[in-house]
């Protein structure tokens, strides 16, 4: 399939740029992993290796300082750990087994990263991993930011039982409900959230509720989850097909074969992307240095995500 994604998928318009301190970042991060506990077995940790979150971060964020890389790598890792425990070792099987693990996240995010409060005495390393992140977001004085951050990561964690309740009932979403929820569950706007903190200019708060900018940020957040659909179509599908990838909705919605889903699913990211273009120009037309930061945080995403999966071994 990836074969497919790169013939079919229109390569976004944007620069690739890429971080100078990715080697040292990654070995830092995965000591961090280690340190922490995250994964726990050979096979895990092999798994999370070849997912290269230091060059995905590196890609998305190649300015920011080496501590503001790190950052963005560690949280990444830290979704491709809860990603992976709910996807492929069976935590998100149905939400009774997802709920008490969900439950601790959720109290370690009510932390804020509260250097005083104890450490999260159920969840294990993932909640700590986690009030470590909500801590380090928090030294960096911009509460605005953790305070985006922790209501983004709370919408994930819930999103995840949406996930968990299909699954237990073998149901297949609709395209709409689908597209809105894909939002949540795949960690992209926290992922936004700290690329944005690594930057020293932001958009005021009447601009970043401004209707143009949030319906641009919703855009790049379905062409960066799309791409990954398109990416990763091929290990989900199987005698269970994953529900939740854009392919297998329009299939399921439409009653298409699988070429014409692939196909259809391909169309809708080009056209996105055609949109994003558009939208991004006549924003920069009129940006301020706020705005810039921005518009070029959403840029570098959406093209390190389409050059990263070109790449990554996750999805082999």
């Amino acid at each position: 399939m990836r074969d497919f994604a790169l013939s079919a998928l229109h390569e976004p318009p944007f620069p690739s740029r890429r971080h100078p301190a990715v080697d040292q970042v990654a070995a830092e991060s995965a000591a961090w992993v280690r340190d922490l506990g995250l994964v726990e077995d050979q096979a895990g940790r092999r798994r999370l290796a070849g997912a290269h979150a230091a060059e995905l971060a590196a890609r998305a964020c190649p300015e920011a300082s080496p501590s503001g890389l790190r950052l963005l790598t560690d949280l990444i890792n830290w979704l491709f750990v809860v990603d992976d425990t709910c996807d492929d070792d069976g935590l998100g099987a149905t939400p009774t087994l997802l709920a008490p693990t969900l439950a601790a996240l959720l109290a370690a995010l009510d932390r804020h990263g509260d250097p005083e409060a104890p450490a999260p005495a159920d969840g294990g390393p993932i909640a700590l991993a986690l009030h470590d992140l909500c801590r380090r977001v928090r030294d960096r004085g911009r509460p605005a930011h953790l305070l985006r951050l922790v209501s983004q990561l709370r919408e994930y964690l819930l999103a995840l039982l949406w996930e968990a309740a299909n699954r237990e009932r073998r149901r297949v979403p609709g395209v709409a409900e689908y597209t809105q929820m894909r939002r949540h569950t795949g960690g992209v706007r926290p992922s936004f959230t700290v690329t944005d903190l690594a930057r020293p200019s932001a958009p005021r708060a009447d601009q970043r509720v401004a209707p143009a900018l949030t319906a641009l940020d919703a855009l790049a957040t379905d062409l960066v989850c799309w791409c990954n659909d398109l990416f990763s179509y091929g290990k989900e599908r199987g005698a269970t097909p994953e529900a939740h990838n854009l392919v297998t909705t329009i299939a399921g919605e439409t009653g298409q074969d699988e070429s014409a889903a692939l196909y259809a699913a391909a169309d809708r990211f080009n056209t996105a992307l055609a949109t994003y273009a558009e939208r991004d120009a006549a924003l920069s037309a009129v940006a301020d240095e706020g705005m810039r930061a921005f518009l070029d945080t959403r840029r570098d995403w959406i093209r390190a995500t389409y050059d990263w999966s070109r790449a990554a071994s996750r999805y082999t």
